[in-house]
């Protein structure tokens, strides 16, 4: 970067220093003249660049959506019986050029039409002698002429046609707006009125010289921070300001017919400005903080806090948080100021002096403001939550604040007595919010994923593809939305192996085993990505590039438009019923109603990542390396079935009981004592298909049974609808062990008819299979949707499981996208 204060054209302040924090290199892009004071945006540019027109001989601006510009469309339009190919071959009939000067040697007035190339002057001689051009040309005294000045509107830089004070465009506006107003002062007219429009030119003339350098200066810097800008935009804008005749862009108001553009580009171009000049030892002092100077975004308002002692306070804490925290710091801040906003409100409300003496304050006033939380809360104004949230918040910023020596002489402390504090028993403990259900049943994921084209088609890939990879691999939002381009290698086995940073943490680089087909996601995301920014280094690449503000791709989708899209496409999405818990007078039974779309959210997926896993038998410790958390409690949130929802999945699996011959035990759920579930905790063991009750086999854990494991012959054993897999599989095991025994050979006959299965206890299984099947069948279908919801429960928090010998099978990951290969 060059500075170039050398060409500052005024000697204000101001404009001196936008002119020295001028970039050169922008002003040769944008190929300033500081004599004519017009700017070009360039056709070749990421952020400045504008679509030609295709048709002959035009450079008219053409609109991204459509095929022509407006005048051309306009001419097709009215050009009957050819086609667009054909039209583009057709020269235009006026074209939109700069002023040239006259053929003629030497003269300096302007060329008055295109045909001949002369100056009016010319013109009209040429015609009342009657010869060709040629000849003209020729004529031994031909001269040239002097020019007749340049036009006096303040905004043109062409030259007058002949003796009016205008040039020829401008002459004839000027007419016009006579007759509309014959009342209009001719010298107003001239300094406000616009240039004439030509291409991508665009005049900053009749412009203060400071508001010249702070439109200069802002788009500059706008292009700088990736945001585009056209010139159709930036041109009209610029006519409003001279239109103005401001000294400066912060005396100009938008006028309340102009575009939205205009208001938007006013605002960012005075955040620039605004910026230039902001230091963070200047910022901290004002009671609306631009996060800009601090690192950040956004904005921090201080406005509300009519204490100054509180407010300065806020300040110094607010300015240690900056460079303590990482993410999005200003919104932290943002809602602890709010919460000295509610302490600031009860202060002024409820003392005489407005709480502006810290020294006659104390732990009164502290009390009052905890009432008036309670009353607030209870009349409806503030959420229930802020209540808890509140006390908790303030009591850490009291303490940070004195921890910062607030409190010394000259501080905003000062005086405050040390029992205006939080106590640890003014915090009330808020209610933990239950993470069941937050994820989401089988069927309604299987329901989204048969609905992602629809995501595509009413967002876009990219956003698709976020969604994907979220169901996928589980990832945090802000995780997916930052992945880089280059986030996919291979492990030694050649399986995908995805690289994420857990930003959370802040633990880099983290390894996420992926299946093929979420592979083949990111693969075609990357060659999306690459063919819109082929130029940008991949370690500089984004998976998921952003379209605002972004010429490079470097940049990369925000997850909060994520889940804005997200959320738009899951609220018109069809219904999807979910077995759904309802209270039927004093039972609660299972319907088959509409799922709630509000639990469907980005983070649900996190959720059903986990559980799913869970469900499949994923130990513990697996699970908790998949999340990346530190600690396996964290983990346990997300899949853990709470007591409640157990117990009751218990008693609905209690109602279809039955002994070793097959025969039903009767019992309603609501029967189940609270001395039976505690039988079932101590007096009984799992064995794999069923559960059994004799003491000493109870007493050893399972592993000293008299009848040597062979339940379906014992009274003590009983079975239920949840252990139905693990009798198909025990029957197949014993068809399977039977037939290996027959074919043995070297065993003596004795050894093979004590090991072999005899048939009655092969029948006995079978018929306990088949009377289970049976009575499910009896069932209505929401009676078995709760019957199967329920033992979904019972079995994924099953603790114990006695193998006797046999390895435990691990549960394969329910296929929620079956039309690809897993």
């Amino acid at each position: 970067m060059t500075a170039i204060a050398d060409r500052a054209p005024s000697s204000d302040a101001a404009a001196a220093r936008l002119w020295a924090a001028m970039d050169s290199e922008f002003l040769e892009v944008v190929a300033w003249d500081q004599n004519k004071r017009v700017l070009t945006f360039p056709q070749e540019h990421a952020l400045l660049s504008w679509s030609a027109c295709p048709a002959l001989d035009c450079r008219g601006w053409k609109p991204v959506n459509g095929a022509l510009c407006t005048n051309c469309a306009r001419r097709w339009k009215n050009t009957s019986g050819i086609s667009f190919e054909e039209f583009l071959t057709l020269p235009k009939a006026r074209k939109r050029t700069a002023q040239q000067p006259c053929i003629v040697p030497g003269c300096e007035r302007p060329r008055h039409t295109r045909r001949t190339g002369l100056c009016a002057s010319d013109q009209a001689r040429l015609t009342r002698l009657g010869i060709t051009l040629t000849e003209y040309l020729a004529l031994p005294d031909l001269r040239g002429r002097e020019a007749f000045g340049p036009c006096e509107v303040a905004a043109c830089d062409r030259d007058r046609t002949g003796t009016s004070p205008y040039c020829f465009t401008h002459y004839t506006r000027w007419l016009r707006a006579h007759r509309r107003d014959p009342g209009l002062d001719e010298m107003t007219w001239r300094r406000t009125t616009y240039a004439v429009v030509h291409n991508n030119f665009v005049s900053l003339r009749g412009l203060a010289d400071r508001v010249v350098a702070e439109l200069l200066y802002g788009l500059q810097q706008r292009t700088k921070s990736g945001t585009k800008t056209s010139y159709r935009n930036f041109r009209p804008f610029v006519d409003r300001v001279r239109q103005a005749q401001v000294a400066t862009l912060h005396d100009y108001v938008v006028p309340p017919t102009s575009s939205e553009v205009g208001g938007q580009l006013l605002t960012a171009l005075l955040k620039h400005l605004y910026l230039v000049t902001a230091t963070p030892e200047t910022e901290r002092h004002k009671d609306v903080w631009a996060c800009e100077v601090f690192g950040h975004s956004g904005t921090v308002r201080f406005t509300e806090i009519t204490q100054p002692w509180l407010r300065e306070a806020a300040k110094v804490w607010a300015l240690e948080e900056f460079h303590r925290r990482r993410g999005r710091v200003q919104d932290l801040i943002q809602f602890n100021v709010k919460v000295l906003e509610r302490l600031s409100t009860s202060m002024r409300l409820q003392r005489q002096d407005r709480g502006d003496i810290p020294a006659e304050l104390g732990r009164a006033d502290i009390s009052a403001h905890l009432n008036r939380l309670a009353f607030l809360a209870d009349q409806g104004t503030i959420h229930i939550s802020v209540r808890s949230k509140d006390p908790y918040a303030l009591r850490l910023m009291l303490t940070r604040m004195r921890k910062l020596s607030l409190g010394r002489p000259g501080q905003p402390l000062h005086g405050l007595a040390g029992d205006f504090s939080i106590r640890e028993e003014d915090v009330h403990q808020a209610a933990e919010r239950s993470t069941e259900g937050d994820d989401l049943p089988l069927d309604v994921m299987r329901h989204l994923c048969e609905q992602l084209p629809s995501l595509e088609d009413r967002a876009r890939r990219e956003i698709r593809t976020a969604v994907e990879l979220l169901i996928d691999t589980g990832r945090r939002p802000v995780e997916i939305a930052a992945l880089p381009w280059d986030c996919l290698t291979r492990d030694g086995d050649n399986k995908p192996v995805l690289l994420w940073n857990n930003s959370k943490s802040n633990r880099e680089m983290r390894r996420l085993p992926i299946p093929e087909a979420t592979a083949a996601i990111i693969v075609a995301q990357q060659a999306r990505t690459r063919a819109k920014f082929p130029t940008t280094p991949v370690a500089d690449l984004a998976l998921l590039p952003s379209r605002v503000r972004n010429p490079n791709g470097t940049k990369s989708l925000h997850p909060g438009w994520i889940g804005a899209l997200h959320r738009r496409w899951v609220d018109v999405l069809p219904e999807v019923l979910a077995p759904v818990v309802v209270m039927d007078g004093d039972l609660a039974v299972t319907r088959m109603l509409p799922f709630d779309k509000a639990k469907i959210n980005l983070y649900s997926y996190r959720h059903t990542y986990a559980q799913r896993h869970a469900d499949a038998g994923v130990e513990p410790d697996v699970l908790r390396e998949l999340m990346d958390h530190k600690k396996l409690s964290t983990t346990q949130i997300y899949y853990r079935v709470g007591e409640k929802r157990r117990r009751a999945a218990v008693d609905k699996v209690a109602t279809m009981q039955f002994d070793r011959h097959g025969n039903r035990i009767w019992r309603e759920a609501k029967a189940l004592l609270e001395s039976e579930q505690a039988r079932r905790a101590v007096g009984e063991v799992a064995v794999p298909y069923g559960r059994c009750s004799e003491p000493s086999n109870v007493a050893a854990s399972g592993q000293d049974c008299p009848l040597r494991f062979r339940c379906v012959g014992c009274g003590h054993y009983s079975t239920d609808v949840s252990y139905l897999p693990d009798l198909e599989r025990h029957l197949a095991d014993l068809l399977r062990y039977r037939e290996r025994l027959v074919a043995t050979v070297d065993a003596d006959e004795w050894a093979r008819n004590e090991a072999l299965p005899s048939d009655e206890e092969i029948n006995r299984v079978r018929r306990l299979i088949d009377r289970v099947k049976a009575d499910l069948d009896d069932l209505t279908d929401e009676d078995r949707a709760e019957i199967e919801e329920a033992t979904a429960v019972v079995r994924r928090n099953r603790t114990r499981i006695t193998s006797l010998g046999m390895p435990r099978i691990r549960q394969p990951l329910p296929d929620i996208r079956p039309e690809r290969t897993a």
